[in-house]
């Protein structure tokens, strides 16, 4: 039997079975039918192997031949991966577009890389040079942003530069030649990577920098390092996609990996056409030409949602191993689940928690695990850091379901959407009572050096008192407010203007869209200076709390989001809270 070529035997949606698969490896590609569909090797059992087909597979059967190629699922890396849009397995979809217009057609097929278009490439090693993994050959200019490092590839130690060039070439052409243990290896601007395995790197650090948002619920009281991993949960309509979109135009990170894994389509026809007109407040360039978009909407097939993660997250790394802080947003990581869901019951796997497959939590936390802030392989000291942000759309917003809870075990910051916030139109819609950071103690000292050394006390004292107004309306609702003591009606005044003030940003005005960490702390610090002041008035029961909340300054510090924080002059905000000071003290 193994002398016989390879046929299929079964069809069941995207899996096929194949018999005479003897020489087949796991996780190969192969094609499958006569219109060669892309598929890979995902279980090999006694000569039969269960392939994933990532395309249609309406119209084959068994009979049909199966052609192994002998190589894993793999990624093509070099110069032009940004600004480029690329299906689950790394189509370019505009190339596909042009070849069979809007509709793709099946068996279709286009190089990762454009291998026409020519770079310039400028060395940095020089003939005779020792080099190891890792290490700068040359640069190219890959957009006016990003310069695109060529380096060695992974496994080649103690090699000698035999030569080197300079000039204009193409990805596939030879650069530079190397003297690996006498043998010569011609190195050219793209190398392969596959997708299941994570690039290597010399070590990982403990992240100690905040990836800057702009968003001040996040950045004042949910923290995300650079390197760390998020996630977003939230039901239907509660404003996941919108946050990552503002988290990928306004957080402070080089390279943008935006994933859309299983979405809408309508949504994700929404980002494809709205990010290649977006600038980028940190540079005011185009944001597309330090990003990369991967498009699975939910009417592809399945088995390319689950492969498209992996595909985002190896261009992300590659990116991250040249020195740049390259954030990922997987949008959404529960259509991925859902992916391996069907694939895990197409192999009629013994099934988990809600029909998931029992390494669920294992797949999960090995995506996550990829990210982190690093030591880049290299002699030239380089650090670079993935932060990964995935999205999760638990089903009605359960979030005891098991895509969720896995998640949560393995990211160290949650920012959880309400959707009662959401229909008040509070955006950002993160609820300040579920939500946490694991990172506080990480930033702790870089906060305290570069914003305040109060910093913290006032961010978790404001956290407090958004806690406690989650009480007193419990009491509100059943005696009235009348029953307050004066320091409990100062709590609700001051956790009011936190929501309405501070909390609520409207993302389409560009000055509120993007808050600096200096002026979230300004802002803060002027809202807390009503509590402190007004706690000196808590100790009279008779006081008419009407006059405090009937001072000219409560109208000032309502736009408090609208001072201008020009060279870091911190002198309005210190005038209005000298303001406040003296209305307090007056009564």
């Amino acid at each position: 039997m193994s002398g016989k070529d390879p046929v299929i035997v079964k069809v069941s949606g995207p899996l096929v079975v194949a018999e005479n698969m003897h020489q087949a490896k796991m996780y190969e590609v192969v094609r499958v039918g006569e219109e060669g569909l892309v598929g890979e090797v995902i279980r090999l059992e006694s000569g039969f192997a269960s392939i994933q087909v990532y395309e249609e597979t309406a119209g084959i059967g068994p009979g049909e031949p199966v052609e192994l190629t002998g190589q894993t699922l793999s990624v093509e890396l070099g110069p032009g991966l940004l600004e480029t849009i690329y299906d689950g397995i790394q189509r370019p979809l505009k190339i596909l577009e042009d070849k069979s217009g809007h509709f793709l057609a099946r068996g279709i097929d286009a190089d990762g890389l454009d291998h026409d278009r020519k770079w310039k490439f400028q060395p940095v090693a020089r003939d005779g040079d020792t080099v190891n993994e890792g290490d700068v050959l040359g640069e190219v200019q890959e957009t006016s942003l990003i310069l695109h490092k060529i380096m060695v590839p992974v496994g080649v130690r103690e090699a000698k530069v035999v030569s080197i060039k300079s000039g204009e070439f193409t990805v596939t052409d030879t650069v530079a030649v190397l003297d690996v243990k006498g043998k010569k290896q011609d190195i050219e601007m793209r190398q392969f990577w596959p997708i299941r395995n994570s690039r290597k790197v010399q070590n990982k650090r403990v992240p100690e920098t905040p990836l800057r948002t702009g968003c001040r619920s996040i950045d004042m009281f949910f923290p995300l390092v650079k390197g760390g991993a998020g996630c977003i949960p939230g039901p239907f309509g509660s404003g996941k996609t919108v946050t990552q979109q503002t988290l990928a135009k306004y957080c402070d990170a080089q390279v943008i990996v935006y994933i859309g894994c299983g979405e809408r389509g309508n949504e994700m026809t929404e980002v494809l056409s709205e990010f290649p007109h977006l600038i980028d407040p940190n540079t005011n360039e185009p944001l597309m030409r330090r990003t990369v978009m991967i498009a699975n909407t939910s009417n592809m097939p399945v088995a390319a949602r689950e492969a498209s993660v992996y595909t985002g997250i190896t261009i992300a790394e590659y990116y991250r191993d040249m020195g740049y802080h390259v954030a990922l947003m997987a949008d959404s990581t529960s259509r991925w689940a859902e992916a391996m869901r069907e694939m895990s019951g197409r192999l009629e796997e013994m099934p988990g928690e809600e029909g998931y497959p029992a390494y669920l939590g294992s797949k999960t936390a090995e995506f996550y695990e990829r990210a982190g802030a690093v030591d880049c392989l290299g002699s030239d000291d380089r650090q670079g850091s993935l932060t990964v942000i995935g999205a999760v759309s638990p089903p009605g917003g359960d979030l005891s379901e098991p895509v969720s809870q896995n998640t949560l075990r393995v990211t160290k910051t949650y920012w959880g959407l309400d959707k009662n916030l959401a229909y008040q139109r509070h955006f950002p819609a993160i609820n300040w009572l579920k939500s946490y950071s694991l990172y506080t103690p990480n930033l702790e000292k870089y906060m305290k050096d570069n914003v305040s050394s109060d910093y913290w006390e006032l961010r978790n004292k404001a956290l407090s008192l958004l806690t406690e107004e989650a009480k007193l309306d419990e009491i509100v609702r059943l005696v009235g407010a009348d029953a307050l003591s004066v320091r409990e009606k100062l709590v609700l005044l001051t956790a009011k203007s936190l929501r309405e003030d501070y909390l609520y940003q409207d993302s389409f005005d560009p000055d509120d869209a993007y808050t600096p960490a200096l002026k979230q702390y300004q802002m803060i610090k002027t809202i807390l200076t009503l509590y402190e002041e007004g706690l000196k008035l808590a100790d009279r029961d008779d006081f008419d709390f009407s006059k405090v909340e009937g001072l000219p300054s409560l109208q000032k510090i309502a736009r408090v989001k609208d001072i201008e924080l020009k060279d870091d002059d911190i002198a309005p905000f210190e005038s209005l809270r000298a303001e406040v000071r003296k209305e307090v003290g007056a009564l």
